[in-house]
């Protein structure tokens, strides 16, 4: 079974936005998607609605992972485009990724889980979207347990992983197409959502994908591309 079709894909935009340079990202934000989902059988995209408040401009997906028909984490991710900027960002753009799994009792003890987590994050960006600057973000251990009619339900731990960042230096159109970003950024954008993905593979114990291309980039996920997250027994797969 496909990822998900292409027409539930689409991701929730501002379609009244007028702006052409929003319009581009929004595009490479697909063309990421796409790559994605010819790729991996494994985790499905669908669109999100962005929070207005963030930004001007959003654009957001959602995403799921599975093993063995069922589910195994979930994330989000979303691109802000701001024509002035914001304090912080290097550009006018910023990408925001959430990403949670549950994870073995050990696996949530263990102390370097921060920042192996994180490295999941950054190893993806460096492969896929190597431009990415000002990254900032958090690794969360969740401990859930029952209380009261839900006493006898068994103590359950997740990883959060929340990070944002901006793709490449700029938001600026090319000099040839005025209605395009410039390749690289288009590229960053695209690349984004392949980094999530594989953030959010390695997380839910996901095994490596095959060759991703992203405009003139074509990568090849690192050896042993699953993380060591043990898979919960969530919702089965539709």
């Amino acid at each position: 079974m496909a990822a998900a079709g292409r027409d539930d894909l689409a991701p929730a935009r501002d379609s009244s936005s007028g702006d052409p340079v929003f319009d581009a990202a929004v595009a490479a934000l697909a063309a990421g998607r796409d790559a994605v989902a010819s790729a991996r059988d494994d985790i499905e995209l669908e669109a999100w609605p962005a929070p207005k408040r963030l930004a001007p401009h959003a654009v957001a997906l959602a995403a799921t992972a599975f093993r063995d028909g069922e589910e195994a984490g979930e994330g989000k991710l979303m691109l802000l485009y701001d024509p002035a900027g914001h304090d912080g960002w290097t550009g006018t753009f910023r990408i925001v990724a959430q990403v949670h799994a549950d994870v073995e009792e050990e696996m949530a003890a263990d102390p370097l889980l921060g920042e192996v987590g994180w490295s999941w994050l950054t190893d993806a960006l460096d492969l896929h979207a190597p431009g990415y600057a000002a990254p900032s973000g958090t690794v969360t251990r969740v401990i859930t347990e029952g209380y009261g009619a839900k006493s006898d339900d068994p103590p359950a731990t997740a990883f959060e992983l929340r990070a944002s960042w901006c793709p490449a230096d700029g938001g600026e159109l090319s000099d040839e197409l005025s209605d395009e970003l410039s390749d690289e950024l288009s590229d960053e954008i695209g690349g984004a959502v392949v980094a999530w993905c594989e953030l959010l593979a390695s997380a839910a114990g996901l095994p490596a994908a095959g060759t991703l291309a992203i405009g003139s980039r074509a990568s090849h996920p690192q050896a042993g591309g699953g993380g060591r997250g043990a898979l919960s027994s969530g919702r089965r797969r539709r």
